[in-house]
């Protein structure tokens, strides 16, 4: 049986408080917590809340921008990521989302050091607090204010140089979804992934991310979730839309379409 998640960054009109009471409610695994809300509601009445709510944590987003391109300094961006490692272990997140922040005039070697730097800082305390950090990679489109990790292939190389049972991938099926061949390669990235996004899109990605309701666009939702569970993925499947179609849509239907969607697509893989 899947583990469904829903992002919160997908409800982004409701508070921290409606997503956690309705996504309970509609009957959904897990919450993906966004760390703005969060901080809005107050981190203590929220983890109190989740804990009541039943919800498990899929992961918590973000931490990151090792690079300096969102205007801190490394110093500030690696306190800021110990502070959320911190937070992921207790509300007992599965993953902490990591993006890595752009190149941000920097060679590309240097911003590869920059962030060998971080994780050599940060794995030893996501190890001891027993949280796994997951690298999201993002199609070059979308990446701009992100990470310079813009493919799928360059971050397992990544993980592969790092060797870290700590360190591991958050696949999101709006970028990289109907890149060629994606799906026979599932196979071999199972080890490496920490959650899988699920994402949709009526058209290549773009820098706005416009995603659209799950099954309704390109992506090959069914061959992906089918080939997964086949190869023994056992981590969350992350609901995560954005964009105009997402942002007006009547939030309470988008809950039911995007469970009972997964539930369908998960169920034909048995």
């Amino acid at each position: 049986m899947a583990r469904i998640s829903m992002n919160e960054l997908t409800t982004y009109r409701w508070s921290f408080e409606e997503d956690v009471a309705n996504y309970a409610k509609v009957g959904l695994d897990a919450i993906s917590v966004w760390r703005q809300k969060l901080s809005d509601f107050g981190n203590e009445r929220g983890l109190e809340l989740i804990g009541e709510s039943g919800l498990r944590v899929a992961s918590l987003l973000w931490a990151g921008g090792f690079t300096g391109s969102d205007g801190r300094s490394f110093k500030e961006s690696i306190e800021d990521a110990h502070d959320a490692i911190r937070c992921a272990a207790r509300m007992h997140a599965e993953c902490l989302i990591v993006y890595t922040g752009t190149r941000a005039g920097h060679t590309h070697s240097h911003a590869r050091r920059l962030l060998s730097n971080a994780l050599a800082d940060l794995l030893p305390h996501a190890r001891e607090e027993g949280v796994t950090l997951a690298l999201e990679p993002m199609h070059a489109e979308c990446a701009r204010e992100w990470t310079f990790l813009t493919s799928v292939d360059e971050t397992v190389q990544l993980l592969r140089q790092v060797d870290d049972p700590c360190l591991k991938m958050a696949f999101d099926t709006f970028f990289f979804g109907t890149d060629r061949g994606i799906v026979e390669r599932l196979k071999e990235l199972v080890p490496f992934l920490a959650i899988v996004q699920l994402g949709d899109t009526r058209r290549p990605p773009d820098g706005d991310q416009d995603r659209c309701l799950l099954g309704s666009g390109l992506v090959p939702l069914g061959p992906i979730v089918s080939a997964l569970l086949e190869a023994g993925y056992a981590g969350s499947f992350d609901v995560k839309l954005m964009g105009q179609e997402i942002e007006t849509s009547d939030y309470q239907e988008l809950l039911r379409q995007s469970r009972d969607t997964v539930t369908r697509l998960a169920s034909a893989a048995v």
